[in-house]
């Protein structure tokens, strides 16, 4: 399949409120619209994971991830512009997003991803797309295709065509809380 028909199928999926299994950044992730509650819901079920437990979001660009924070702290954007390795930031006064992928402190998780097909899924789908690890909680990571169980491929609307003959390693990203007073503290490197 083409890698076009691909982005456009997902994103079929997700405007109807289905979930994706897809390859990003760092390993493959369970998606949906980040502005869309019942959608995140489905995918805290297929996790098997409590909705306390906040879940991360992709954006292409700068530009789109002011759209779900409203004051994005200076030090952040300095950070975002220094680091090499995949990098989710955690900020507060988390907007324009579903409910439930909003940390009860008003924060939310979010990365700007630069590997391409992720990046033109975020770009096509016009928002926030959610990026959780393909696994039932608690169990390893899928970090290639064929890490991922058959629970998790059988409970998803839609498994992109990208990069599934992959086999290298990949790890999840370096997570950052940056309040909006600008304070840093690493939460996973």
């Amino acid at each position: 399949m083409k890698q076009e028909d691909d982005i456009r199928t997902a994103i079929e999926v997700m405007r109807k409120g289905g979930v994706i299994l897809y390859p990003t950044d760092t390993i493959w992730g369970l998606g949906c619209d980040a502005t869309n509650a019942e959608a995140v819901a489905k995918i805290y079920k297929i996790k098997k994971r409590e909705d306390s437990k906040a879940l991360i979001c992709l954006v292409d660009s700068d530009a789109r991830l002011q759209r779900y924070v409203r004051n994005v702290p200076d030090v952040a954007w300095q950070l975002l512009d220094a680091v090499v390795k995949p990098t989710t930031v955690i900020l507060d006064n988390a907007v324009n997003l579903a409910p439930n992928l909003i940390a009860e402190d008003g924060s939310i998780g979010i990365r700007i991803t630069k590997e391409p097909f992720s990046q033109e899924l975020c770009y096509r789908f016009q928002k926030a797309i959610v990026s959780t690890s393909a696994n039932i909680s608690g169990e390893p990571a899928a970090q290639n295709y064929c890490d991922i169980s058959e629970d998790i491929l059988s409970a998803v609307d839609y498994v992109c065509f990208a990069r599934r003959q992959e086999h290298k390693p990949h790890e999840a990203s370096t997570i950052i809380k940056i309040s909006e007073s600008g304070e840093v503290n690493i939460i996973r490197k």
